[in-house]
């Protein structure tokens, strides 16, 4: 179970997806090396909080890290730190008693987002389909169906199928403010990444001011 409440779960959520998309867009859109790894680092500690305090949470995320691995998505020094601070520290603080075979179907449902994501094959063959892979909907289907199975449980206790743990509802709807915080900040982009290059700016010309 999580550490903490409920509220601290879903802004940790929505945080994640926000700088996920940050970092990615600061480095593709902009080629801004320094803002990629600065909104990966953050990105990296809000999820891996939430995967050391809550299996949910490592299902989701360690699925969609193995996934993206295998895909081979992670491609960018952005990337790599994010997923250097994500490890170092699941290393130091360990994760949760989980499921390897929950695992196992979360990680598949985020490889089959990621190789139909993008893909020319997929914009070319179906227009639904290309929709599908591009908000990434097979792992939230995942999480839907384990959810529900969830609440289930909640109300049938001898619900059970062998080796699968389920999640809990609540999840979904974290999962669901961690996409669309992705989706608002990749809208968005411009809008935030002027925000946040004035910032750095304004904190560059003081730091540099108190040392002249």
């Amino acid at each position: 179970m999580f550490v903490g409440d409920d509220n601290l779960e879903i802004l940790f959520y929505a945080l994640s997806g926000f700088f996920m998309k940050l970092s990615d867009d600061a480095h593709d859109k902009k080629g801004n090396i320094f803002l990629g790894i600065f909104a990966g680092v953050l990105c990296g500690l809000f999820i891996s909080y939430l995967v050391i305090n809550s299996a949910d949470a490592t299902y989701i995320f360690l699925g969609i890290l193995i996934g993206t691995l295998v895909a081979k998505k992670i491609d960018c020094i952005n990337h790599f730190v994010t997923l250097l601070v994500f490890l170092g520290i699941i290393i130091i603080f360990g994760l949760p008693s989980i499921s390897i075979f929950t695992l196992i179907i979360c990680t598949m449902a985020a490889y089959i987002d990621e190789i139909g994501n993008d893909n020319k094959w997929v914009s070319k063959k179906n227009e639904k389909l290309e929709l599908f892979f591009k908000y990434r909907f097979a792992l939230k289907l995942v999480i839907l169906v384990l959810a529900s199975f969830g609440t289930l449980q909640i109300f049938y206790p001898s619900f059970k199928i062998a080796g699968i743990q389920f999640l809990h509802f609540s999840t979904f709807i974290y999962f669901l403010a961690f996409e669309i915080s992705y989706e608002v900040a990749g809208l968005k982009f411009d809008a935030i990444y002027n925000g946040f290059y004035s910032f750095f700016r304004v904190f560059r010309g003081i730091y540099r001011s108190s040392n002249n």
